[in-house]
């Protein structure tokens, strides 16, 4: 046990501090998504705050490999989060001079995502630097555990927090827990160097998003596995999109009943990281990444489209994210034992960019489907008919078919790539 705090030492610390960090931001962006509604009172302007910080991410990380490789990673780190930093004392300043608008939020948040772009894969490679690879399981569950807790806790802090001081109050334990992170990481946490070589120092930005793609078509393997969470990102960010047009309307639903549905796949999610973090590694990682993904897609989807109970919804939200952090872990795992960590960098970001773009065009579509598709068409459906017995009739049917239609979706993907990624063998090696 002993032996075991002394070789993850590093990560203890860099893994503790920098979540606690992050839990001060999320808390801070939910916070001025409740600020720029009261201001504003419109969904679509708020929603912009996440398609800003988001678009950077997912235009800009293809190349930002480039830079993280390039870069001391500690100072890539502690730059990145001095600057995001900046970008709060600025919003607090435009709050208490009563300047502060939905366009800056705007600007902030992109350049907020920028950052986040150079700086995500830095800190994957960093991880990868500091933990011996033993304990890479161990780990990759633990970081799945903290991203669960913080989903769980910063509505709750944030909201209470907001109630008490308001923004000001906010800000100052978002600063407060920056303030410890960059100490912990400038002075305790101890990261070796990489060598680059003169080759790759003078390549463009250009070269190394193609020398990323190359690294990556070699490892077919783990291309295959990002392009198959490309399609279950799809289909998650569709149902996300798609939910509260599910529960909101409903008689039995309501916005209180929508909290506590999301907030059940926060939980389960934590639960799910506990057992990845405590569980031994599985004897065939492609086999368990699939079959996750399979029961979770189709789980979750047609017990919540067939169902009128929110404890059944509850019930659904459980089984279809507990699977997920064994999925994330699993991946992992064979991201950072696969991939050389000269080359890291470039691989993390352009996995960042194949395997979440999907996301934005996931929200599109589910919200189209919904509108346009799917209730016009469940308004016209006679109240016998079986669709009906299956969605219900009124609005929420509508969303209730097109979940079920997300089901299959995620079905079919699960098993077209299932049948792909069978060839693939990975080996587990210490």
């Amino acid at each position: 046990m002993k032996n075991r705090i002394h070789e993850l030492k590093n990560f203890y610390i860099l893994w503790s501090t920098q979540e606690l960090s992050q839990l001060g931001s999320t808390m801070t962006n939910f916070a001025l998504t409740l600020w720029l509604y009261q201001a504003t009172g419109s969904a679509l302007q708020t929603a912009l705050l996440t398609i800003c910080s988001y678009i950077p991410y997912v235009l800009m990380s293809i190349f930002a490999g480039a830079l993280s490789d390039r870069w001391d990673k500690k100072k890539t780190m502690l730059v990145c989060d001095t600057f995001a930093a900046c970008c709060t004392i600025l919003v607090c300043i435009l709050l208490k001079t009563e300047l502060l608008c939905a366009w800056h939020l705007y600007f902030l948040n992109a350049v907020n995502g920028l950052m986040n772009t150079v700086q995500s894969p830095a800190s994957d490679v960093v991880i990868t630097m500091i933990t011996p690879k033993k304990y890479y399981q161990k780990t990759s569950g633990l970081m799945s555990f903290s991203g669960s807790l913080i989903t769980v806790l910063h509505p709750m802090i944030a909201t209470s927090l907001y109630a008490i001081g308001g923004m000001n109050l906010v800000i100052a334990v978002d600063l407060c827990t920056f303030l410890v992170a960059f100490v912990a990481l400038l002075l305790f946490v101890e990261i070796p160097p990489v060598k680059v070589s003169e080759e790759r120092q003078s390549e463009t930005l250009i070269e190394s998003a193609k020398a990323g793609l190359k690294c990556l078509n070699e490892n077919r393997m783990v291309l295959m596995l990002i392009l198959f969470l490309s399609g279950v990102n799809l289909v998650a960010s569709a149902f996300d999109a798609v939910l509260p047009a599910f529960i909101l309307p409903r008689e039995n639903g309501g916005e209180s009943i929508l909290g506590i549905v999301t907030s059940f796949a926060g939980i389960a999610m934590l639960a799910g990281s506990m057992l990845a973090s405590v569980l031994p590694p599985p004897k065939d990682r492609i086999r368990l990444i699939v079959a996750t993904m399979l029961f979770s897609l189709t789980t979750d989807n047609f017990l919540m489209s067939l169902t009128r109970s929110p404890v059944a919804w509850c019930i659904a939200q459980i089984l279809g994210y507990l699977p997920v952090p064994l999925m994330s872990t699993s991946l992992d795992v064979i991201v950072r034992s696969t991939i050389p960590t000269e080359m890291q960098g470039r691989v993390y970001s352009c996995r960042n960019t194949l395997q979440f773009f999907t996301i934005p065009i996931g929200f599109f579509f589910g919200g189209w489907m919904v509108d346009v598709i799917c209730e016009p068409f469940m308004e016209q459906i006679p109240g016998e008919s079986i669709m009906a017995s299956m969605f219900g009739m009124g609005k929420g049917s509508g969303a209730g078919l097109m979940i079920f239609i997300l089901g299959i979706l995620g079905m079919v993907i699960c098993l077209i790539f299932g049948r792909i990624l069978k060839k693939y063998k990975y080996h587990e090696s210490l």
